[in-house]
Formats: C-alpha cells, structure tokens, sequence
C-alpha cells in the first residue's frame, strides 16, 4: 500500500513511517521545508512538499496514495482553537479527495477530549467542553466521512507518549523540576495520566491502516492511568530533589501553561482497540521509561506534546 503520511518526520510520525516501511508498505511524506525532505529522504520516503495550511497540497497528494495517516497538528497553546480549525479543514479537504474510495484514513486525536474522572472508552463522543475541545470537531469530520464511502477512523493518544527523543509534556514535567528545585505534583497527585510507548502506539497506526473498521475510535493506551504524585516521585529521585505536592493555585505558577493539563485526571481503556485489531503494547511503560538516560539528558526539549 502507498501510503500518504503528514508529520512524517515528526516525533510520532517517523515511527509510524518506519513500521509501515518495515511492514512493506510504500510511504509519502509531508514536508514543509528542505530540512523535512532530507530527513524523509534519509529514511528512503518520497517528500511531497506542503503544509496543513495548504490544503491543494494535502488533496494532491491523499489522491496519489492508497490511504493517509493525519499526525500533523500545529501545537501553538496561545491559540489552541485556531489550529483545531486549520486541523478540521485539512480533514476535511483529504477526506474529499478519498470519498467513494474504500480506502482507509487515520487522524489523530487527544484521550484528552473525554470527560475527566473515569476510564474513557473507545464508544465514547469527544466532549466539547472538554480540555481538548479544539480536537473534537476534527474528530468528528473524520468520523462522518464513514458515510460517504471511506474507511476513515480516529486514533487517540495519550498525554505522554513517550521514548528516546520525546519533546511532549514529560520533559516539561522535567525543566520545571530543574528550575525550581522540587518535583512537584498537584494535591494529592491521585489523578492519572494514561500513556503509551512511542513505537506501540506507531504499529497501532499500521494495524489501524491495515485492518481498521470504518467510523472506529482507536485508543493508543499502554498505561491505563499513572498517578501523577508516581510521575513526580521518578523524576524528583532521578534528578534529586525534592518531591512535594502543590495547590491548584500554586500550581499555576509553579507549572506554568502545563498545570492545566498535568491536573488532568483522564484514565483511558484499549480494551476494544485490542480486540478490534489485536494490539497489544510490548515496550516499556513510562515510569519503566523514566528509569532510563534519555529523559534526563541536559538537551532534552520541552516543547508542546502531540497528543493533547
């Protein structure tokens, strides 16, 4: 199968490439840049140059493939709802090109789309007023396109998705600790974050490309909820310091933009994304991953995660 990848040389998205490749299935990949195209060409991936914002570009290339996995997204928090838009139409525009096709489309969401406090399941809607309110109306985009003649279907991903090379919230979790001296958690630290291994949740995409019913949800969960006081407790241990708890108001300062989601409370099941494609998570959870080097190296990043 040809397949069309956006965020092909993303975090995420590169190890979705490589196990496609690896599964013997051809791959196109977005690339905004010169830099994009030589990292795709260095993984022997054919660069198709474009953007999110240019949707002639997406159609383009959806119509020259044999179906599309959508990582990209535009992780700009000072305006969240604006890149949830710009996700909707490039949705919107590539399942036009794939209408009464039959052939498969996977985008991407966020666990953080359900309601907090209970394990979310794949039956459940994106909630509009949830935390990832922006993901919910791409979401839904895709999941309409069911009707008109492609296998279209959502994976969502946890908080931490997490290997060797993870720019997402846990090496946030880590600079602020380095910053201020103390690990610190919210409360009681009793909510959970769910999370999954980068390379599980890159063969969840491949299997869900391959086998994938139409209008199914997919949850990318390896952890089903780690307390976020255990996520504190590694990182105080490995870098020495301090582990204490902060009030909502505290952490506000103390976290900074990623208070808001490091209180999130949203357990999460694959129990029917296992049964449905029968995936079953084989690398290390994220505290076993923690245990590790590559988090705790002096040029770990901190950007925004993907999977929010």
């Amino acid at each position: 199968m040809r397949v069309f990848v956006t965020g092909a040389t993303g975090f995420i998205g590169s190890a979705i490439v490589q196990d496609l490749i690896a599964a013997g299935h051809e791959v196109l990949g977005l690339a905004r840049n010169d830099a994009s195209a030589d990292a795709l060409a260095r993984l022997g991936v054919q660069a198709h140059r474009g953007d999110l914002t240019d949707v002639a570009s997406l159609v383009a290339a959806a119509r020259a493939c044999d179906g599309v996995i959508h990582t990209a997204y535009i992780h700009d928090f000072s305006n969240i709802a604006a890149s949830g838009v710009v996700d909707t139409k490039a949705v919107e525009a590539i399942g036009d090109a794939l209408a009464d096709s039959g052939r498969p489309f996977l985008t991407t969401s966020g666990i953080a789309v359900l309601p907090p406090g209970s394990a979310g399941t794949e039956e459940e809607a994106g909630d509009p007023n949830s935390v990832g309110k922006h993901r919910v109306a791409s979401e839904e985009a895709t999941l309409a396109l069911a009707k008109r003649g492609v296998r279209a279907s959502v994976v969502r991903l946890p908080p931490s998705v997490h290997d060797a090379g993870d720019h997402g919230f846990v090496p946030a979790l880590i600079a602020a600790a380095r910053q201020s001296g103390v690990s610190a958690y919210i409360a009681e630290g009793n909510n959970r974050w769910p999370a999954v291994h980068r390379l599980d949740a890159a063969r969840l995409f491949r299997l869900a490309l391959e086998k994938g019913a139409a209008g199914s949800r997919f949850h990318a969960i390896g952890d089903d909820g780690i307390p976020t006081r255990a996520i504190a407790e590694v990182i105080g241990q490995r870098l020495g310091v301090p582990v204490v708890s902060k009030s909502p108001a505290e952490a506000a300062e103390h976290f900074g933009w990623l208070g808001h989601f490091f209180a999130l409370d949203c357990p999460a099941s694959a129990e029917k994304t296992k049964a449905q494609l029968g995936w079953e998570p084989t690398h290390p959870g994220l505290l076993e991953d923690l245990e590790g080097d590559s988090y705790f190296s002096r040029n770990a990043s901190s950007n925004d995660s993907a999977s929010s």
